[in-house]
C-alpha cells in the first residue's frame, strides 16, 4: 500500500509530507473461515485497508510508532488475527544523500 503521509522527526518532514509504504503479513486462525468457505468471518482486505489508511494519517514523529499503531488498530478491528508483521518505509528519506528508502518491521 502507498500513502502520501506526515511523519517525520524534522519539522519539515511533517509540513511538505513523503510517501511512504506498507506492508502487512496477516497470521490469523483459518477454523470455521476455511473449513465453511465463510467469507463473512474472512479478515476483509478492504476494511484492512481503510484502517491503515486512517492510522496513515496520524502524524508521528518515527516511522516505528506508525507501525505500532496500524497493527493495534487492525488487530483491534479483527480479533481473530493471531499475529501481524508491519513493515513501514519512508520513500526517498531527507538524509543528506541518494537513498531509496528507510523501514522497520515490527511484529505483534
Amino acid at each position: 500500500m502507498e500513502f502520501r503521509a506526515y511523519h517525520g522527526c524534522y519539522d519539515l518532514e511533517q509540513k511538505v509530507g513523503n510517501r511512504f509504504n506498507v506492508a502487512l503479513k496477516i497470521t490469523t486462525e483459518l477454523g470455521e473461515v476455511a473449513d465453511e468457505d465463510a467469507v463473512e468471518k474472512a479478515v476483509n482486505y478492504l476494511t484492512v485497508y481503510e484502517v491503515v489508511n486512517r492510522q496513515m494519517a496520524v502524524t508521528c514523529r518515527t516511522i516505528e510508532s506508525v507501525a505500532q499503531n496500524i497493527i493495534c488498530a487492525v488487530k483491534e478491528q479483527f480479533p481473530q488475527i493471531v499475529e501481524i508483521e508491519c513493515t513501514v518505509a519512508k520513500l526517498a528519506p531527507p538524509l543528506g544523500g541518494k537513498i531509496g528508502r528507510v523501514s522497520v518491521t515490527l511484529r505483534g
